[in-house]
């Protein structure tokens, strides 16, 4: 059977983080035999590989030329620190120091250039964010080694096949999983354990390209599916996608199993979970996607599969996303006007802004949707320009904004046909003073949307995620 592991930056984040992950990967190896292992960059908090990486590059680029050189010596301290821990002087330490250096010398080159031609093109941009799990998988390869097991450390610039869209790439399926058999299949045929970069792929001319958002978990779930894997588990420091955000709910649970549609509508709005893209390859080939916590490896996580079990009206999980404005575009002209819906969002979307919920009145005089707040303005002005002459005839009495707003997702399977849930979730606000001012349902059963002030939001999360807690007393009460 093949496994295919993916460590976050916490998770070798240090030397004590990387023996941890070892012993992880060696228990799977015994267990599942065939394990391929996908890095990040170290990613320790407050400090984190790749954010040096990118700052360097944006520093440079705005003339500073004292500050990435000062980020090359703390790069170099903190991978130099973590094979001092790993490696003994007897074994490899001075060659994985030596690859380290010249990835080292590499960014402060890069940097250089940026800072002399005062351009930093998307192209270069991938080129220097990307060395930060150039660097993670080679020292953990080799303390593999000096465990006494084979391992390569593998630049998934080998593997992973994608087109130029520099920042965020689209992998190439039929290329990567050619390049990927070819490369990895000959390795675990020989018992190695192939410790892969996340995040990185390249074009057909060898160019180095990055996967964008989540981009390392994506790349778990790109070679899972190039090698028909048996399961990709996303190692993290959390145990698996829980029913609320812990820091608004400090009762807040694993949840055991969600469907990829369920996890889609809570990455949507905001909860911190894998992200919707990432998952996909794996939905595709009916792999499932375990999210598991490295410093409580015994905890089982979350499962995540195409079509989870059946728990038709089941609450699961509330999430919340803050920092967004409601827009309302009214009047009575409104009323049986073909094209206004299309004009709006056509408006909006020559600004390149997301729309994150919709809803519009059955009379059609008014329409409302949600934006980044950050937005808001901007989007106010586009849609005045556009219906300039409605506005001038009042066909469109106003358009306006409401700031500091929240949207409150609950999401489980069948919610939206299930009798009674609703009714539940709206009850659970009312009785504690919460208005709603706005509610969407998408065609996926699975979420209800609603939107309250900013300032309710963590009591609302907190009224919401009672109502899961109690369902599942009652369950357990009646399975009993």
């Amino acid at each position: 059977m093949t496994l295919v592991m993916k460590f976050g930056g916490t998770s070798v984040g240090s030397a004590a983080a990387m023996r941890e992950t070892a012993d992880l990967i060696l228990q799977a190896r015994d267990t599942w035999g065939d394990v391929v292992v996908i890095a990040s960059a170290m990613g320790s908090k407050p400090v984190k590989v790749t954010d040096l990486l990118l700052q360097g590059a944006d520093t440079a680029f705005a003339g500073d030329r004292e500050t990435y050189p000062r980020l090359a010596g703390l790069l170099r301290d903190i991978h130099y620190e973590a094979i001092d821990g790993l490696l003994s002087p007897d074994g490899e330490r001075q060659i994985i120091l030596a690859e380290i250096e010249r990835f080292v010398e590499r960014f402060t080159s890069l940097c250089g250039a940026v800072s002399i031609l005062g351009e930093l093109t998307p192209r270069a941009l991938d080129t220097i964010s990307g060395m930060g799990e150039q660097m993670s998988v080679r020292i953990l390869a080799a303390y593999l080694r000096e465990l006494g097991y084979d391992s390569e450390a593998i630049d998934a610039t080998e593997l992973i096949l994608t087109d130029s869209n520099f920042q965020n790439a689209t992998p190439q399926t039929a290329g990567t999983r050619e390049r990927t058999q070819a490369r990895l299949l000959p390795l675990l045929d020989n018992d190695a354990i192939p410790v892969v970069t996340g995040f990185i792929g390249a074009t057909a001319d060898g160019v180095t390209t990055t996967l964008g958002r989540g981009g390392s978990d994506f790349s778990a779930a790109i070679l899972g599916q190039a090698l028909e894997a048996d399961e990709v588990w996303i190692w993290t420091d959390v145990d698996g996608v829980m029913s609320a955000d812990p820091r608004l709910v400090p009762g807040a649970v694993s949840i055991p199993t969600l469907s990829f549609r369920e996890v889609s509508e809570l990455a949507y709005y905001g909860a911190k979970v894998i992200h919707a893209k990432t998952m996909r390859p794996c939905v595709e080939s009916g792999i499932p996607l375990r999210i598991k916590n490295t410093f409580n490896p015994t905890h089982p996580g979350t499962v995540i599969e195409e079509d989870a079990a059946p728990t038709n009206g089941a609450l699961k999980a509330v999430t919340a996303i803050k920092g967004v404005s409601i827009i309302n575009v009214d009047g009575k002209g409104m009323i049986g006007v073909p094209g206004i819906a299309a004009r709006t969002f056509a408006a909006v979307a020559r600004l390149d802004v997301s729309v994150l919920l919709i809803t519009q009145a059955s009379s059609e005089q008014s329409i409302c949707f949600i934006v980044p707040e950050s937005s808001a303005a901007a989007v106010i002005g586009s849609l005045q320009h556009t219906f300039a002459d409605e506005l001038r005839r009042r066909d469109i009495e106003r358009i306006w904004s409401r700031d500091r707003i929240a949207i409150l997702t609950i999401v489980g399977a069948g919610i939206q046909t299930t009798y009674g849930i609703a009714g539940r979730i709206f009850s659970a606000l009312g009785d504690n003073r919460v208005n709603v001012m706005a509610i969407a349902q998408g065609s996926t059963e699975c979420g209800i949307s609603i939107v309250v002030a900013a300032e309710d939001v963590g009591r609302s999360v907190e009224h919401v995620h009672a109502l899961i807690v109690n369902q599942g007393e009652r369950d357990d009460i009646e399975t009993g």
